[in-house]
């Protein structure tokens, strides 16, 4: 052992790189930074080795992206045409509702537009179908009168559930009204009054012996309350259109469920 440390410092002397006047030699330039000196070393047993790269699945996965950020690039001829039809229909409501607020272009006459809206409401109807019943002394005026109330008030829950269903909003921020609240019509789709307009009217042109001008009226009525709701911005052509089908379903299904004199005399007795 002391042998190999002296012949190590021997070699040491030897070393001519070790003088003093060569001692530069062994420094690194300055300006240098210490990355480069570093980079040149070679890695040692601690070194790390680099990272494994991800299986072809790993990197298909972090290549996609969420669903939400990516654009149909294709899309159907259905949903091209249901968006323009809807965009048509935005469009038409809105210039249509010159009724809709103080600052429209029809303000004036706002009060009879909301006027003949009301009368297709759902309220006045049952309450005077129940008063005309109760002041009814025929059978056959009693059998209408019950029909009627009957599709008034199908009427009322099959509006109050699709607009539940639906929860679409009208053409301008209107805010319901007490009646229409009491009625659970407080969505746009499908137009309620609409809706009771078109069955009325169906009912009464086909139970009632009525002139052709009163017929013609009638009809000329139930439009003018679809297009009261669209005039004062509470509803859009579209569900005004609705409104008129399902009121015309709705009498189809009482006119299947009619009942008969003997039921209507049985519920107004036990009434």
């Amino acid at each position: 052992m002391p042998a190999s440390q002296s012949r190590a410092r021997a070699r040491d002397r030897s070393n001519v790189l070790n003088r003093a006047e060569f001692l530069s030699l062994n420094q690194p330039p300055k300006g240098v930074p210490e990355a480069r000196r570093t980079s040149r070393q070679a890695p040692g047993p601690s070194a790390q080795p680099p990272p494994a790269s991800d299986g072809p699945r790993e990197r298909r996965q972090s290549q996609q992206l969420p669903e939400e950020d990516c654009m149909q690039l294709n899309p159907s001829f259905k949903g091209i045409a249901f968006s323009s039809l809807l965009a048509i229909d935005i469009c038409m409501s809105k210039r249509l509702g010159v009724c809709a607020s103080r600052a429209s272009s029809w303000a004036s006459a706002r009060s009879m537009v909301k006027l003949i809206g009301i009368t297709g409401h759902g309220i006045p109807w049952i309450g005077g179908t129940i008063l005309c019943l109760v002041k009814s002394s025929t059978l056959a005026g009693q059998e209408v009168l019950m029909n009627l109330l009957l599709a008034l008030l199908l009427d009322i829950m099959t509006v109050a559930g699709v607009q539940k269903l639906i929860k679409r909003r009208g053409p301008y921020e209107t805010s319901p009204g007490l009646l229409d609240y009491l009625t659970m019509d407080i969505y746009a789709f499908p137009a309620g009054h609409a809706s009771r307009a078109a069955m009325v009217s169906k009912f009464f042109l086909s139970h009632l012996v009525l002139a052709v001008p009163l017929r013609v009226l009638l009809v000329l009525w139930a439009f003018c309350v679809g297009l009261s709701r669209v005039m004062i911005g509470r509803h859009h052509i579209t569900d005004v259109v609705s409104g008129f089908i399902i009121g015309y379903f709705q009498f189809r299904l009482v006119e299947l469920v009619w009942m008969s004199s003997n039921t209507c005399q049985m519920l107004i007795s036990a009434w």
